[in-house]
This record gives C-alpha cells, structure tokens and sequence, in this order.
C-alpha cells in the first residue's frame, strides 16, 4: 500500500476521446457526443452507445508507481440472452499495454426484449488498481470499457500527475457503427480503430455508435466541430440492419453528410470506409435481427429478414451500398482531391469470413479486429495512403 495516496479531480484535460464531461451526483461521466447533438436525438440506442466509451482514456504523465480507478459502470442485462461481457480496462504505459483490470458493482438496467419494460438498480462503484509500475516519468493511459456506461468517480496516485501532452501527433476521428465501436474486441485498447491509431501513431477521437451509423445530421455537425487531422466515416450495415432508408435517400444524404463535414473540414483528408463483408447483408436486405433458434440454444447470432427482390424497389444491401458510395466518392473528388475510397472488402472480404467467421454473422471476434487494423494501417497510414502524413504535409 503507497504511504499516502494522492486525489486527482478527473477533468477534460486528463481525457482523451471523450466530447463532453457530464458531472453527475456519483462522478463525472464521459460522453461520445456534445450536449447539443444529445438533445437533437430520440432514439435510446444511441443515448446508450454514446455513453460507452469507446476510445476514451485517462491520459497522465507521472512518475507514481500505483495508481487507483474508482469507476461506477451500467450493465444491461437482456432477459432471454446470453450475459454481456463485462467490460475491461487496459492500462498502457509509454504505449504498450501492460495491465487489464474490470471493476465490481455498478449500477444494472435489466430489458425485457417481449415487453420494453426496464428495470434499474443501483450499485455501487467498484476499485481497479495496478501497482509496481516503473519508477520513472512515463504516460499512463487507461483505456475505458467500450461496451458499459462508465461514471468516474476518483483518481489515485502514489505521486503528482499532469496531463499527457502529445506535441504534433495527429488526430484522427473516425466514425462507424458497432463495429467501430468494439463489438467482440478482446479490450477496450484492442478494438481495431485503436490499434489503427497505435501503428498509425495517431491519437484516436472514436465516433463508433453501435447500431448508430445512420447518417444523422447532428452527427456530421459533430464530426464537423471536431478538430481533427484526419477523418474517416465507415458507413453501411446499420442503413442496412435497421431498414431506415431507400437508395432514393441514401445518395443525397450521403453527400449532405460529406458536405456538412466539409464545412468544417474543407481540405482535410476525409476516407470513405464502405462495410466489411457480411454474408446475411450481402444481397438481402433488411431489418436484422436475432436468430431465435440460435436463442433457444443459449447462442446469440443475427439474421437478415427482408426479401432479395425488393433490391429493385430500392431497398439497400451491403452490394447496392458499396457499388454507390464508390459512384459517390468518384463523383466527388473531381472537385475535392482530398477525399478518399476504401473499399471494406479489402479490410474484411469472403476469404476472411472463410477463415475467420463472424461469431454471431455480424461483429467479427477478437482476431478479426486485429486484423481489420493491420489492413486499415497499411492501406490508409502508409506512406503515400490516402489519409498519410505525407498527404497532411502536402496539404499544410
């Protein structure tokens, strides 16, 4: 135990990745999203997955050699599915990710799926703590959980900190669905737009809303308000896993989209994802939703319901999306040479479904991830990729 420990106040500048800080009667709790874009939405997806904070992390420099996390999650139970992972915290220290750690109690919001009824109960904060760090200056980062809500409670060291500063490192804000966010990643600093932003040497701004990728105009205005130095918006399953829209709508929202976050963004490197493959999406529309006899036997897995032939009514799939936002993108950088395509095949495709098969035929696992990032590096970081330093260099 450190002879004294020492009470940080959990402040903006100690976090990176979150938008906004909301001080609670319990802490403060990070938000993925302004106030402003909160109050535009109705939907109670959203206002969950926003709180989850994917890509959020307390960022310090210290020389401390233990340092204490009071942290206060909400867990959503689901009556008739199997458990939710808990979620995880990982430690990085200069970097490299040397401690994991999952907090007990928390609040629970148990959801009755045939109902809509809800149940919430209290709890209270849990304690992680990692002890014989380095006794040395260094950057600790601790990475919260992207799947629970994480109220923050208090901060303690062993010695002072300060803000981690990083001088003339890039960020990089990127949007997406549940994908983006974590879904089936091992940990929070194991999802594959964190270890993008690892081998890209990039300090990452997650906007992944689970089910949530939608094209929603606050959410351009967000991304359009938000610094950045690179940008990239992955766009697709959930147009298709929800049935929100018809060819008819997607193509101009997906330029009023583009054109909002130029108006913040005007020369900026912008990367257009299109989706990973999905065999139930691919040529069948939607709405998605869960297998129920895979329910029946304690396994959670979505399936496609719509019909293949109501493509020709304009109904969307992963196909009709991809070839679209191509045309679009084409059609676009001939008066924006900063804008930019990849194809999400070329991260995911049908000879790595082979290989490594989507557990539930819609998030890919822990493997996936990593490979995912290994592939969105070297196509979009590398030298001379489409969102590279050497673009930005140019550019300045």
């Amino acid at each position: 135990m450190p002879p004294a420990w020492i009470t940080t106040p959990i402040t903006t500048d100690l976090l990176h990745g979150a938008l906004d800080l909301q001080h609670t009667t319990r802490g403060v709790l990070p938000h993925r999203l302004p106030a402003w874009a909160r109050a535009q939405n109705t939907d109670g997806q959203l206002a969950m997955v926003e709180t989850q904070p994917a890509g959020v992390r307390l960022a310090i420099r210290t020389r401390a050699t233990a340092v204490e996390l009071d942290a206060l999650p909400t867990r959503r139970i689901y009556q008739g599915l199997p458990p939710r992972p808990v979620g995880v915290y990982d430690l990085l220290v200069d970097g490299h990710l040397t401690g994991q750690a999952s907090v007990t109690g928390g609040d629970t919001l148990t959801i009755d799926m045939t109902t809509g009824t809800t149940e919430h109960r209290t709890g209270p904060p849990g304690t992680i703590r990692f002890t014989d760090l380095p006794d040395r200056m260094k950057d600790l980062e601790i990475w919260l959980p992207y799947n629970e809500a994480t109220e923050l409670v208090a901060l303690r060291t062993d010695a002072p900190v300060a803000p981690a500063t990083n001088p003339g490192r890039r960020v990089w804000l990127h949007h997406g669905s549940s994908i983006s966010q974590g879904s089936n990643a091992a940990s929070p600093a194991t999802t594959w737009p964190a270890l993008a932003a690892a081998l890209g040497g990039v300090d990452l701004v997650n906007l992944g809303l689970g089910g949530s990728a939608l094209l929603d105009p606050f959410t351009a205005r967000t991304l359009r308000d938000t610094p950045a130095d690179i940008i990239s918006v992955k766009i697709g399953i959930n147009l298709v896993n929800t049935d929100l829209m018809r060819l008819r709508a997607f193509t101009p929202a997906v330029h009023g989209f583009l054109d909002t976050i130029r108006d913040g963004h005007p020369s900026t490197p912008l990367l257009v994802v299109s989706p990973i493959y999905c065999p139930i999406h691919e040529d069948t529309p939607g709405p998605g939703t869960f297998d129920l006899a895979a329910l029946d036997a304690g396994q959670l897995r979505f399936r496609a319901t719509g019909d293949p032939a109501e493509r020709a009514s304009g109904k969307l799939t992963l196909v009709v999306i991809r070839d679209e936002l191509a045309r679009i993108t084409a059609q676009r950088a001939a008066d924006d040479p900063h804008l930019y395509h990849l194809d999400g095949l070329d991260l995911y495709g049908k000879v790595d479904f082979a290989e490594l098969p989507l557990p539930d035929q819609l998030h890919p696992d822990a493997r996936t991830h990593r490979r995912i990032a290994e592939r969105f590096a070297k196509r979009a970081f590398a030298l001379d990729g489409p969102i590279s330093a050497s673009r930005i260099s140019r550019r300045c």
